[in-house]
């Protein structure tokens, strides 16, 4: 396997991740940064208040793009086995 076969590899393994994991860490960010705006707002300077709705929009997301999170991570894993007689026959 040559060196920019595996460095290919490697840089769509980083975008697989950034789509699988993009959505979820959007969305959080979101949620996250909404609560700390309107705990600012309000003085309220409880810790656990941004746990339940962030957790609530993380469950919402998953179920939304759950299934493209899986579509997307099964194609990457089904290329990457195709990969391996490659590996063994050099």
């Amino acid at each position: 396997m040559e060196t920019t076969e595996v460095i290919a590899i490697g840089r769509e393994a980083i975008w697989t991740v950034l789509y699988v994991a993009g959505p979820v860490l959007i969305i959080a960010l979101t949620v996250g940064l909404t609560i700390g705006v309107l705990q600012a707002a309000t003085s309220i300077q409880e810790m656990t208040l941004s746990f339940i709705p962030k957790l609530m929009a993380l469950v919402a997301t998953m179920l939304i793009f759950g299934d493209y999170q899986l579509t997307i991570l099964t194609e990457f894993f089904v290329k990457i086995f195709d990969l391996i007689p490659q590996v063994f026959n050099r």
